[in-house]
């Protein structure tokens, strides 16, 4: 029996074509997948910016050896115990010259409130390496660190008396064979010097001539001469330098000791002098309660601006922070910008930190405090 008739012939049933639209939504799928592929690859020219570990002034830390340590530690005076939190944030950066971050990876940070893109040249300098960069953060954390111990005793009633030290020299500057590490400057042009500022000054305003320094060197006093390089700016402004780096240090009537490693930059000054303070003072300065802040501080107690608050605000809700200290400089970066459950007061100077922990310590009136959407506003 045959299965199919000889002059049957089978013709196959035609195939059906995808609809236009679906052609081109393949196609189109096809693309975006390459050209994200390719994205992933493509070197770019920004890095960013992500809340970083968080530290209790108040805590404890890692010492090089591995073992905990108090991050502040206090010798020669009484001190008190301690509760709650005082934290200083830090922020991390994702890319560098030698591996900046993808394109998806830019994407992603954009459209996070706790991240920021930023160009690599903010961050990174042209011209300056890893290694300077580092020299460079470990240099301000150990100044931030001298500042704030000045300023906590300063406020606590101690006489601390200051001097300005050569940290390092830089090469090829005017002060190359003249100036050496751990010389103290005692006077510029005949008149007493203690900060870097007035030691500016004075040189700017010989317009270039040899600059006369009275030194103290291994204990003993010198007098130098050093004629200054002059150096534009970015601004086109041009100034005159001798190629130093300068730290300002102080003679502390008791040993403060901050113990905190791989942490760089001068941002931590204020959280540090409200550590001090509370450690050498009865009671508790936070009423036990988690405060973060940030902000640079000065040996007189003037909080300045730092870099990064929108990722600290972050940082401080992730841990657990209720309240934080920004200062008044960085106001227009914060409106705006507060994650939920966090409230934010606005200070100027070490008195206004302290005002707003006597506040929070003690059920003050919280609203009487300045806010950075009242200072914004007052401008």
């Amino acid at each position: 029996m045959a299965l199919f008739e000889e002059s049957v012939q089978v013709v196959p049933a035609p195939r059906r074509r995808m609809p236009r639209g679906t052609v081109l939504g393949i196609w189109a799928l096809v693309v975006a997948l390459a050209a994200l592929l390719a994205m992933t690859f493509l070197p770019t020219s920004f890095v960013i910016q992500r809340p970083g570990p968080v530290y209790n002034t108040l805590g404890e830390a890692r010492a090089a050896d591995g073992t905990m340590v108090p991050l502040i530690s206090v010798e020669g005076a009484q001190t008190y115990p301690t509760d709650g939190a005082l934290d200083l944030l830090t922020v991390e950066t994702v890319g560098n010259r030698e591996r900046t971050p993808s394109w998806l990876e830019l994407a992603t940070a954009w459209f996070d409130p706790s991240r920021a893109v930023l160009p690599i040249d903010a961050v990174f300098p042209d011209g300056q390496t890893s290694e300077q960069r580092s020299e460079q953060s470990a240099f301000m954390m150990i100044d931030s660190q001298k500042e704030a111990t000045a300023a906590a005793l300063i406020e606590l009633g101690y006489e601390v008396d200051a001097q300005l030290r050569v940290y390092g020299v830089i090469e090829d500057s005017a002060s190359v064979g003249i100036l050496e590490e751990g010389d103290v400057i005692l006077a510029a042009d005949g008149q007493a010097i203690t900060d870097v500022d007035r030691l500016r000054e004075i040189i700017q305003s010989l317009e270039g001539a040899p600059v006369p320094l009275t030194i103290e060197r291994d204990g003993v006093e010198e007098s130098v001469r050093i004629t200054p390089q002059e150096v534009a700016g970015d601004d086109g402004e041009t100034s005159w330098l001798i190629g130093v780096t300068l730290i300002t240090d102080y003679d502390f009537p008791i040993d403060v000791a901050i113990q905190l490693n791989n942490v760089g930059g001068p941002s931590a000054g204020m959280m540090f002098a409200l550590g001090i303070i509370d450690v050498l003072t009865p009671g508790e300065l936070n009423g036990g309660e988690s405060v973060a802040g940030t902000g640079t501080i000065t040996a007189d107690g003037e909080v300045g601006p730092i870099g990064g608050i929108r990722q600290k605000l972050y940082g401080a809700r992730s841990a657990g922070a209720e309240w934080f200290l920004a200062p008044e400089s960085n106001c227009d970066e914060v409106v705006g910008h507060v994650p939920d459950g966090l409230r934010v007061f606005s200070v100027g100077d070490l008195d206004d930190a302290l005002a707003a922990l006597d506040a929070i310590a003690g059920d003050g009136d919280l609203d009487a405090l300045p806010a950075c959407e009242s200072v914004v506003a007052a401008r």
